[in-house]
């Protein structure tokens, strides 16, 4: 296991960025006071923003270790442009992480190397785009290969008919799978008593999966990640392996 280095965060930076249909995206980039570090992005769930707990503290961890790290809002969330039930797919979703990517390669206080992190959904989209983006490394927490688990949580929620007006269905079917084949340098998390996305997800994820990979299943472990010592585990082990496959 790697130990924290003295690095404390340089600065937070506001940034703007577009979309390759145009519509204006938003978020912070986290920079150590490291000499050209190399970056982790972060894509937050169907629901969530950059404003996320959990890709908060993995910034702050990230710089602690010598890496940037960038949280924005995609399409129809937070700062960004966008009516969210008009705008929201996989696609899109997809698009809005490779403008980031772009953004940031075209920055020379930063490093090549790019590692990414996704949440939920977010996991879906860093999965999708790893190989396209050729990152360094890869870390998600409960993301689901196909689209079917996800919406029969939704529709089995007890907010769903609040939910079903957020949300245009036919955007939301996707699978996966022959995108992930071959994947490597990639780090699961996810909760066996995940009532959104099984964990046979996961499993799955990791068996298309090559080497260097590992899997971490939380027993009990929710689709939030709820339990304190879960969240300390995730960001301890997604720090770390950041900083292996990034900073070496």
């Amino acid at each position: 296991m790697l130990v924290d280095q003295p690095v404390r965060a340089k600065r937070h930076e506001k940034v703007g960025f577009t979309s390759a249909d145009g519509l204006a995206l938003r978020g912070c980039l986290h920079l150590p006071a490291a000499r050209r570090p190399p970056v982790v992005i972060g894509c937050h769930g169907l629901f969530s923003s950059a404003e996320s707990g959990k890709q908060q503290t993995l910034a702050q961890n990230c710089n602690r270790r010598g890496m940037a790290f960038l949280r924005f809002d995609h399409r129809g969330c937070g700062a960004s442009e966008g009516d969210f039930k008009a705008v929201t797919s996989l696609a899109g979703r997809m698009r809005d992480l490779a403008a980031a990517a772009a953004m940031l390669s075209a920055r020379t206080d930063l490093a090549p190397r790019m590692g990414l992190f996704g949440s939920s959904m977010g996991g879906t989209v860093c999965l999708a785009m790893a190989a396209r983006l050729n990152v360094a490394a890869v870390v998600t927490l409960a993301a689901p290969v196909r689209s079917q688990p996800v919406l029969a949580a939704i529709a089995r929620s007890a907010e769903r008919e609040r939910v079903a007006e957020r949300l245009n269905p036919e955007n939301l079917h996707f699978d996966i799978a022959a995108q992930i084949d071959g994947i490597h340098t990639l780090l699961l998390f996810h909760g066996d008593a995940d009532a959104v996305v099984p964990v046979a997800s996961a499993r799955e994820i990791y068996a298309r999966a090559v080497e260097p990979k590992a899997m971490r299943i939380f027993p009990r472990g929710d689709h939030r990640m709820s339990a304190p010592r879960d969240q300390a585990v995730f960001q301890q082990e997604a720090a770390d392996w950041f900083a292996r496959y990034l900073v070496g």
